[in-house]
């Protein structure tokens, strides 16, 4: 057949001196090629949507993806906010005053032990009134690291 559309014109409207039966075979053909053509542009259009589509959708993937490297770094951020009160940091914490306070009970009754000489009543009465402080917030730490060990905190283990 014919490539261009000049020969496939002059194919179909050959003069008169043709056979008469040419047109009628032709024009199944040229129905054919109507729709090959009606084809081809629904194709065109139908290829000229998908690449709007495409861009369209690359563009919002960008979009999401800047979105979703924010949300990280304000998640990270917060993290990092909150770590100074998340359940390991208070638990360390709470074991650091337990040891301190212990320490410190320690500390007083040493320092009752290396001091020479009497006392009289007011002082005896201040060591003792020091000493039971003191030890009731020992023991006050101890059982709330206690209660943390055995899972009785709000959850937090």
């Amino acid at each position: 057949m014919a490539q261009s559309a000049t020969l496939q014109h002059a194919f179909v409207h050959a003069p008169a001196t043709t056979h008469p039966s040419l047109p009628a075979s032709v024009a199944p053909l040229q129905e054919l090629l109507a729709a090959n053509v009606r084809l081809a542009q629904q194709l065109t259009a139908l290829e000229a949507h998908v690449g709007n589509s495409r861009h369209a959708t690359q563009t919002r993937l960008l979009s999401l993806k800047a979105l979703e490297r924010q949300w990280a770094a304000k998640q990270s951020e917060q993290d990092a906010a909150l770590e100074p009160f998340g359940p390991r940091t208070l638990y360390q914490r709470l074991s650091a005053a337990v040891t301190e306070q212990e320490g410190l009970c320690r500390s007083i009754e040493d320092s009752w032990i290396e001091e020479r000489g009497l006392a009289d009543e007011a002082e005896v009465t201040e060591w003792v009134r020091r000493m039971r402080e003191a030890r009731k917030v020992a023991w006050l730490r101890r059982e709330r690291r206690e209660r943390w060990d055995e899972g009785r905190v709000g959850g937090w283990r």
